[in-house]
């Protein structure tokens, strides 16, 4: 019997997974809320919304009834922004499939959801909507993977990862194929973390890409100093939050996400960063929160944004110094100007950005920047 497979979110992310599942010949249908991304993708088998020139299988289906979505399917997949998952998830609870506990649920937001003890995990968020049946049980999956590459069959790897190994391996192979490779871990937290905070990164690395146009100061070794601080950072938050495996954040998950968001042209984190110099972005907003409200002002969905407050909250939360995460924060913040701010953090980044978030500089560091 064919595999039936719900996606909340037909995004580019949840399209794209949409098509590669159905196309295996599994029953998919992806869930959005405008009548007209369901119609494209029902009637003319496109997403020109979210993912623009990739003709979509007919056997791939749309609703705008979500928990007719999650109903009655073995694999329900949440792709929403994390902006939307908890209002997601306390929809689908109510389907009496995962009230029943009988469908294996996977998610694929990367971000963190904001709850009453402070940021939480894209899991953990969902543990606290779901029945209690799905406590332990959720699947996260994450890695390098731009929607437009997976969509037309490029060689992709993810992790699927949960603290239920049997879930782990039920989805990864549901996933997998000869140009999707999948790999298992226990590291829910560590993966999470990863998949979450790169995207502050990358605006960074966005940021940077605008200096080099307009300053022959920085180059590829500046690019290569950024990405090892960004993801010290991503490290040292990984184990304040209870990463398990030093290792995921050398892996597909860690530095091979990381990489991809920051250097890819489909990179919408980047291109926000790009144009917070070039194009002085910010400047219609009064402060963070005010992008936040309005964040669909811009076109496009820049997760960084979103991210960079929750990283920022964590950061206080466990006395951490996260060099890049605070400069994009305060910069978000309109506290500094991000022309000069960016360009100060690049060459501050040996001395003040290496140390990996601890919360006491190595001697020699201390040393050096006359601490």
């Amino acid at each position: 019997m064919s595999k039936k497979i719900g996606i909340i979110g037909a995004g580019a992310w949840g399209t794209a997974l949409g098509k590669v599942l159905a196309e295996k010949g599994y029953f998919v249908e992806v869930w959005d809320y405008m009548e007209h991304v369901v119609e494209d993708i029902n009637r003319r088998h496109v997403n020109g919304r979210y993912l623009v020139g990739v003709p979509l299988p007919e056997s791939l289906r749309a609703s705008s009834e979500m928990e007719r979505v999650a109903d009655g399917k073995e694999f329900v997949l949440f792709a929403t922004p994390s902006l939307h998952l908890k209002a997601a998830a306390e929809r689908v609870s109510r389907s009496p499939g995962i009230v029943k506990g009988r469908s294996t649920v996977g998610v694929l937001t990367k971000g963190f959801v904001p709850s009453d003890a402070g940021p939480v995990l894209p899991t953990q968020a969902l543990e606290l909507a779901l029945p209690e049946s799905y406590r332990g049980s959720l699947v996260y999956v994450s890695g390098p993977s731009h929607a437009e590459e997976v969509s037309r069959g490029k060689v992709t790897g993810l992790i699927s990862a949960s603290l239920n190994g049997k879930n782990s391996i039920r989805l990864r192979e549901a996933l997998g194929g000869s140009n999707l490779m999948v790999f298992s871990s226990f590291d829910v937290i560590g993966v999470q973390t990863c998949a979450a905070v790169k995207n502050v990164v990358a605006i960074a690395f966005g940021m940077l890409d605008a200096l080099m146009e307009l300053s022959d100061g920085f180059g590829d070794n500046t690019e290569s100093l950024l990405l090892a601080a960004g993801l010290n950072e991503i490290q040292a938050i990984g184990q304040a939050l209870g990463s398990t495996h030093p290792e995921t954040f050398t892996s597909i998950a860690g530095v091979g996400d990381l990489d991809v968001t920051c250097r890819s042209r489909y990179g919408r984190n980047r291109k926000f960063g790009k144009e917070i110099v070039l194009d002085r972005i910010l400047d219609r907003f009064r402060d963070l929160d005010d992008l936040i409200e309005r964040i669909d002002s811009i076109g496009y969905l820049p997760e960084g944004a979103v991210a960079a407050r929750h990283v920022q909250a964590l950061s206080e939360k466990h006395g951490l110094r996260l060099t890049i995460c605070g400069c994009v924060y305060r910069i978000l913040n309109r506290e500094i100007e991000p022309f000069d701010a960016i360009g100060r953090l690049l060459r501050n980044l040996p001395m003040e950005g290496m140390e990996g978030g601890t919360r006491e500089s190595p001697g020699w560091l201390r040393r050096r920047s006359g601490a």
